[in-house]
């Protein structure tokens, strides 16, 4: 039974539970493989732009480093042959202009002190060069100093040339390094993608698909009218833990609605039951009390034969009133069925040998199919007769102009036999569809009303179930499903 106090602990221990959303939780999943798509694109980004920054600063110190060789080149002409000086200054200054395009990209690359030491040399060299132009301009023949300055010339010349190689090897092993990793991102990218997507599966499992599970288990739970609380059984609180809550008071209601239904209809069947009874007996009853006071008043004056005569009125009236007694009796006082296996086939074949003349004067075609003639069900064969009789009985009635009687059986679960009994009679009517199981209730002038309710009682007994399909001027199958023998 549903206690709401059992609802009201749940809720008391769910409500201090720590709150962690699963919508949050998601959400926080789905951010962490953002940020790493995101780490890893900039990580990309960087490294290319970083890669390219060493390979333009390759070209430019390449660039450079021409220049220089070009004016070494042409410094070697002039101690040789007192040539191509000015072609050596205009080298340099295409140096230095390449140093002042590409000073930015230059500087982020090996920083602002390493430039400023190029320039420095540079600007020596230049200087240099410079003074030799003026010396053989004013003495041509002062060879020593020539000889003075062709040392350091070289010095910074080669200072010049060494650094710029220099530069270039390190940026170029940088650049190989730089590029390794960069072949390396997207596999180690996919590693840890595969990673938190396998967490993220074993989470959304465990935190979603699992509980989902538990709780259609718990919506058949309740299908069986097991009304027991939801307990919660997370260790923080969240939107199962607020549905076990919605579901607990969605039970409790329902119980309290059932409850109240069953109530209702118990009243409305004894009610039905009062009437019908005050209605079957009442009947008679007045029919004696009628005949008798007339038979008092005219006792010496009538003939023996009409004397008789309405005895007999008398005594038929009390064996129908008796007879409702009895019907009443048998539906209340249902005897616990003494279950054997009893053959299905033999059941029908037995059942049909009771109506057979019957069949025959309302002109009723039978359709008799059985997939295995052998097969056995549990149960009480004189009860389970009782029901089959009375479904070929009205199934006979409802045909008055005749008609097709059709009884199949079928084995196609393993675990239940499934019997059809089905006309092509009147049909009944969707109105009064959902009471004709009910005690006492007919729509026959002679009949009492028990018949189907005590056969579906005898069903449910058997642990079997009951049901009907019905269309009208077309007719009805009433279809009976009970368990196999098993032996």
């Amino acid at each position: 039974m549903l206690d709401d106090r059992d609802i009201t602990e749940v809720r008391y221990d769910v409500d201090k539970r720590l709150s962690m959303s699963i919508r949050v939780r998601i959400i926080l999943g789905l951010f962490l493989l953002f940020l790493l798509c995101l780490v890893t694109s900039v990580t990309f980004l960087v490294m290319g732009s970083r890669i390219n920054q060493k390979l333009k600063f390759m070209e430019t110190v390449n660039f450079y480093t021409f220049e220089i060789q070009q004016a070494r080149r042409y410094e070697k002409n002039f101690f040789l042959y007192r040539t191509n000086l000015p072609d050596a200054l205009e080298n340099v200054q295409e140096a230095r202009e390449i140093l002042r395009k590409e000073g930015i990209g230059i500087t982020a690359v090996i920083g602002p002190a390493k430039l400023n030491t190029m320039i420095g040399h540079l600007n020596r060299y230049e200087n240099l060069l410079d003074t030799l132009k003026t010396l053989q301009t004013r003495a041509p023949e002062n060879v020593d100093s020539f000889s003075e300055i062709e040392e350091e010339l070289r010095r910074h010349g080669a200072e010049m040339i060494f650094t710029a190689v220099n530069l270039v090897d390190q940026e170029r092993k940088e650049v190989e390094e730089m590029s390794r990793w960069y072949r390396q991102v997207p596999l180690i990218f996919l590693a840890i993608l595969l990673v938190m997507m396998a967490y993220l599966t074993h989470f959304w499992v465990r935190q979603i698909v699992r509980p989902l599970n538990r709780f259609a288990d718990y919506t058949l739970r309740i299908a069986r009218g097991d009304f027991t609380p939801i307990k919660a059984t997370r260790r923080y609180k969240d939107e199962f833990s607020r549905l076990a809550i919605a579901i607990n008071w969605m039970m409790d209601q329902l119980k309290k609605n059932q409850e109240q239904y069953i109530q209702s209809r118990k009243m409305a069947v004894i009610g039905t039951l009062t009437s019908g009874i005050a209605h079957e007996l009442n009947n008679p009853l007045n029919n004696i009390c009628i005949t008798t006071e007339s038979l008092i008043d005219e006792l010496e004056g009538l003939p023996d034969t009409e004397k008789r005569k309405r005895l007999d009125d008398i005594y038929t009236q009390a064996e129908r009133a008796s007879g409702t007694v009895r019907n009443l009796l048998d539906f209340t006082r249902m005897d616990t069925p003494s279950f054997v296996p009893v053959s299905v086939h033999e059941l029908i074949s037995a059942t049909l040998r009771l109506v057979r003349h019957e069949m025959e004067i309302n002109n009723i075609e039978l359709k008799y199919a059985s997939e295995d003639t052998e097969a056995k069900i549990q149960g009480d064969f004189s009860q389970l007769q009782q029901v089959f009789l009375n479904l070929i009985i009205n199934s006979i009635q409802a045909m008055p102009r005749g008609g097709t009687l059709s009884i199949q059986v079928k084995f196609d679960d393993p675990e239940f036999v499934h019997i059809d009994v089905t006309d092509t009679g009147m049909g009944i009517p969707q109105s009064i569809l959902p009471q004709i199981f009910d005690p006492l209730f007919t729509t026959k002038e002679k009949g009492t009303g028990l018949g189907l309710s005590v056969s579906y009682s005898i069903i449910e007994k058997h642990g079997g179930k009951f049901s009907v399909k019905t269309q009208i001027n077309e007719g009805s199958t009433f279809s009976v499903i009970l368990p196999k023998y098993k032996e």
